[in-house]
């Protein structure tokens, strides 16, 4: 279990990377632009993978039974 949330940890991070790197290629006012252009899509591609495989691993965890939710309990003895 543990090991899960130190992937997941792990990945958000990287996608938190990535993400600063497109704006440090954004930002850069020196160089070819054509080539920062290409870098920040790169990177920018490289999160928005990131976070697909993210996604799918999580639910692919949760259909195997890795992971349970802990999400609030559905009742309908609610009183108003």
């Amino acid at each position: 279990m543990h090991s899960m949330k130190f992937l997941v940890a792990l990945a958000f991070i990287t996608i938190l990377a990535c993400l600063g790197c497109a704006l440090f290629y954004m930002m850069r006012g020196k160089g070819d632009d054509q080539a920062r252009g290409k870098r920040m899509a790169w990177a920018l591609t490289a999160r928005i993978g990131l976070s697909i495989v993210l996604f799918l691993c999580v639910l692919l965890a949760w259909q195997l039974g890795y992971i349970q939710p802990t999400g609030l309990p559905l009742t309908t003895n609610a009183k108003p």
